[in-house]
């Protein structure tokens, strides 16, 4: 992932952000950042990029034509997703900082004195951000904030592949306590659940501790976590046809936008995804006003609701999908000794042999360490993964390879993964694809009673990326 920084002060950025987490993700070339002095784009020969505003008022005001100049120097003719750093702004979330994980390039603008011209916010700027109501002497210091937000969710950043699935404000909950060694300091004692090994009295205790946690100090945060368990509750009723939306919920990916009756809109911000199931058309339609302008594919529960979607916001039908789900406590046995994480090493054999995904798509799976390979005397001879929504798919196992049962082994790897990060392993198979189904069944998943619909915007090669095979 790319940022470029648009700044009076580029050393102070770049000082500061080639430091621990991020400065090491620099060095792997995880991610590239660009301070651009916006100085070096005035057209005034005293290197002056001021002036008084009109109108009268205290301080100085950036101008527009050093600022766009800057900005045209940096994105050409591309078009690049540019926040403004301002406190008029909306607030920077955690799930704001998700979504522009997703962008390929960021560029931020950095302001100071009394801001920019408007002029130049207008030709340039696609989003208004803020981290707080107060203000600084300059954007300098949000822009790194971001960037550090921001570059923690790209892939191997962190290293640690549950460290962002346990901080503050995943799930809506704040973190629980931490203690290290020593066991007892300044009287006080490592709690003794944490020190008895049993790894489910910890997540439980952990658990707590994030909720009463939030209750107390963020009573705002501990009212959506409420509505969400809420939510869960019913839809755990009919678990089988609602896992997508069990799943989405429970990895903290999704933000509810609608919830009445057993009529729920699910907005999945991480892969701009909308998940919709209605228990009648007035339902219905008051979801559908609320999606995203930008969204441009949605799940459906419900045959009447893709009528709607394509009347009211031109979706249309891709692929009807069977949902199945493994529920067992039991892990299955994989059958093949040599499977692994794959790497960048075996992206040309991925993107060759995955005739539903495109390059991007399938580098970003291998760069979120949710691809996974069978080799044979060290040759990968197949991989299967996890899409960006969360469901398993992706599976291929080279021809001289079939009938010897990799591909199960593969899925079983899965799942067996799948289930140790807490998850319940699922998956959609477009209907008629009857071998696929036989897997599935061979292993242990349950079939859902209830199809789902994948919809789109645009061609439905944009969709296939996301699709099981």
């Amino acid at each position: 992932m790319r940022f470029h920084i648009l700044t009076l002060f580029p050393d102070m950025v770049m000082n500061s952000l080639h430091t621990s987490v991020i400065g090491r993700a620099v060095e792997r070339e995880l991610i590239e950042i660009n301070a651009v002095n916006i100085r070096d784009y005035t057209q005034d020969k005293h290197g002056k990029v001021d002036d008084y505003t009109y109108g009268g008022g205290a301080g100085m005001l950036l101008q527009a034509q050093p600022v766009f100049d800057a900005h045209q120097a940096v994105t050409g003719s591309r078009k690049v997703r540019t926040v403004y750093v301002t406190p008029q702004g909306v607030p920077f979330t955690q799930k704001l900082a998700m979504e522009l994980a997703k962008e390929e390039e960021l560029l931020f603008l950095c302001g100071h004195y009394e801001g920019i011209d408007e002029r130049a916010l207008e030709e340039i700027v696609t989003d208004h951000v803020s981290i707080g109501d107060y203000v600084l002497t300059g954007g300098e210091l949000p822009a790194m904030v971001m960037v550090d937000a921001i570059s923690r969710l790209v892939p191997g950043v962190l290293g640690n592949e549950v460290s962002a699935d346990t901080e503050s404000f995943h799930n809506d909950l704040l973190e629980y306590p931490q203690y290290s060694r020593p066991e007892e300091w300044h009287g006080k004692k490592v709690p003794e659940v944490l020190l008895s090994g049993d790894r489910k009295k910890i997540a439980e205790w952990r658990l707590e501790q994030a909720k009463e946690r939030t209750r107390r100090v963020r009573p705002d945060l501990f009212k959506k976590y409420l509505q969400k368990e809420k939510v869960l509750e019913m839809l755990f009723k009919q678990k089988r046809n609602n896992i997508h939306l069990i799943e989405t919920l429970s990895r903290g990916t999704g933000e509810i936008l609608y919830a009445e009756g057993e009529s729920l809109l699910i907005y999945n911000r991480a892969c701009d995804i909308v998940l919709l199931t209605a228990e009648n058309m007035e339902h219905g339609e008051k979801m559908i006003s609320l999606i995203p302008e930008t969204c441009e594919l949605a799940v459906t529960s419900q045959s009447f609701l893709n009528d709607l979607l394509l009347d009211k916001r031109g979706f249309q039908v891709c692929q009807e999908c069977n949902q199945v789900c493994y529920t067992p406590r039991e892990p299955l046995p994989v059958r093949h000794k040599d499977i692994r994480m794959l790497t960048r090493d075996e992206f040309s054999y991925v993107a060759e042999h995955y005739a539903l995904g495109d390059p991007d798509s399938v580098k970003e799976r291998i760069d979120a360490k949710a691809m996974y390979g069978a080799f044979v005397e060290g040759r990968i001879v197949g991989f299967a993964g996890i899409h960006e929504d969360g469901s398993m798919g992706m599976l291929y196992v080279d021809e001289k390879y079939r009938c010897q049962g990799i591909g199960a082994a593969l899925e079983s790897y899965i799942i067996n993964r799948e289930r140790e990060s807490g998850h319940t392993p699922y998956a959609h198979i477009i209907v008629g694809n009857e071998e696929s189904l036989r897997l599935q069944e061979k292993l242990g998943l349950y079939q859902a009673k209830q199809n789902i619909w994948w919809l789109v915007k645009k061609a439905c090669i944009s969709l296939q990326s996301v699709l099981n095979s």
